[in-house]
């Protein structure tokens, strides 16, 4: 007796179900899956322009600034996000050739700092203590939520403030708590899916590095 496979996993994976499939059937709605995704996220990448283009500029002018000055950048993120956040240190710290390296370290990339602070005092400060011993005024602290609402990277935000670093924050969906707090440059991914959420967060600091690279040459 076949079997279907119902639910999110049937849906994510059809060829799960043992019943007899029409193979160019599935294949073709796997095809206009895909197209409609990647008009989706080209749609969504195409307004962030409009919405955030002048801000990133603003953004990338002080950044070049606190970098020219001597600062370094700090990331951090939960699950995706600190994948994120590993992604924007490497990409400052070591940029392609012709690009201009700078300091920028991920306050993620430590486990061994990440589980003894989240096993010895809570999983709230993993961020907010990196930025309080390594934080000076004039660096740069950049923290990416999907949702906003992430406390660790909030309190991070919060410590990064307090200390005198220029704060960057990039979520999602309406910014969540993140738009709520006291943010010296907010881009907010509008959109309720994860999925496209993530990737023009990556659009985001990728088109921001860039311009902090033009803003350190004066070509900004």
């Amino acid at each position: 007796m076949s079997t279907r496979v119902e639910g999110a996993l049937g849906a994510l994976y059809p060829f799960l179900d043992e019943r007899p499939a029409d193979v160019d059937a599935v294949l073709a709605a796997v095809a206009a899956s895909t197209a409609e995704k990647a008009a989706e996220i080209v749609a969504l990448r195409g307004s962030l322009v409009a919405e955030h283009g002048e801000r990133l500029v603003n953004c990338a002018r002080r950044c070049a600034a606190a970098f020219a000055a001597g600062g370094r950048l700090f990331a951090f993120g939960n699950g995706g996000s600190s994948t994120d956040a590993q992604d924007v240190a490497q990409l400052f710290l070591h940029p392609p050739k012709a690009a201009r390296p700078l300091p920028a370290i991920s306050l993620t990339h430590d486990v061994a700092l990440i589980t003894a602070l989240s096993n010895d005092v809570g999983f709230d400060v993993v961020f907010a203590r990196q930025v309080a011993a390594f934080g000076r005024p004039g660096d740069i602290a950049v923290a990416l939520s999907t949702s906003g609402g992430s406390a660790n990277v909030l309190r991070g935000l919060a410590e990064a403030a307090q200390r005198g670093l220029v704060t960057v924050g990039i979520a999602g969906y309406d910014g969540g708590r993140m738009a709520e707090s006291d943010i010296d440059h907010l881009f907010v991914v509008p959109s309720a899916s994860v999925h496209r959420v993530q990737e023009a967060q990556t659009t985001l600091y990728h088109v921001l590095w860039e311009l902090i690279q033009q803003a350190l040459a004066r070509e900004l």
